[in-house]
């Protein structure tokens, strides 16, 4: 069952997603077989139940995709039970500063690693069926995705960068651009050098960088500029683009008929 971000995944390879709010498992079965190679099941503005998720990460789980959960704190119970349903990692928002980063580590890995709270009747050591050294010794792989996404994780990056254990940094545009003074503005001159920032230290660090886009402008910008684990949009958003798109063509359509009548 456990699959790895990091498998493959070195400094040169880059990973496509996408930010999943749905609770039909359908749609994460569809973005497997397209081809995406993680998915991130939204527990901090989604609205699936956490007995849903159990089979949004079958579906995932069905083609070559990556369930990663983002969290919707940095909690034991949320962080313990979105990896005991077997997410391939957690993505926690909101990190400030070390100490929130060394917490998340912490919760999120069994000894030595961390000191996270042990229980193999999980589906993700296959029910206690899994060997045990096999369970903890794949458990310590699930990776540990952080969210900088204010002032103070600005303020704090270098600290933050130091703590052993982070597998990504994903930097979150928007609520940057809000806490910049420039809500919505992504590519606001303000919110682009403080992502450049990041992501400069990030690879002076060999770290593994992340971010959010919503068009192919953003997505080969910041692809451009290195960064390797992109979450391309959110299944609703684009479903609704899609439909907006098919209803203007049709309208134009009709107009153009009307016009030649």
């Amino acid at each position: 069952m456990m699959k790895t971000l990091l498998t493959n995944f070195n400094q040169k390879s880059f990973k496509i997603g996408m930010f999943m709010k749905t609770s039909d498992p359908s749609f994460v079965e569809i973005a497997s077989l397209a081809g995406f190679d993680f998915v991130i099941l939204d527990y901090e503005h989604g609205v699936v139940s956490h007995e849903n998720m159990q089979n949004l990460i079958r579906a995932a789980y069905l083609g070559n995709t990556l369930p990663i959960i983002r969290v919707a704190e940095i909690n034991e119970s949320n962080i313990g039970k979105a990896l005991d349903i077997g997410a391939a990692g957690i993505q926690v928002p909101q990190v400030t500063s070390k100490e929130d980063a060394i917490k998340i580590i912490e919760l999120s890995k069994f000894h030595p690693m961390g000191n996270r709270g042990v229980c193999r009747f999980v589906r993700a050591a296959n029910y206690s069926l899994m060997p045990q050294k096999e369970y903890y010794e794949n458990a310590n792989k699930s990776a540990v995705i952080i969210q900088l996404e204010g002032k103070k994780a600005l303020e704090n990056i270098d600290e933050i960068l130091g703590v052993k254990g982070i597998d990504v940094v994903f930097i979150g545009p928007y609520d940057l651009s809000q806490s910049l003074g420039v809500p919505g503005d992504i590519f606001n001159d303000k919110v682009v050098k403080e992502m450049k920032a990041i992501v400069n230290k990030c690879k002076q660090k060999n770290m593994l960088v992340g971010t959010f886009v919503d068009t192919k402008e953003g997505l080969d910008f910041w692809k451009g500029l290195g960064v390797q684990y992109i979450a391309y949009s959110v299944d609703v958003g684009i479903f609704a683009e899609k439909c907006k798109e098919i209803i203007g063509n049709a309208e134009r359509q009709g107009r153009d008929t009307l016009e030649k009548d």
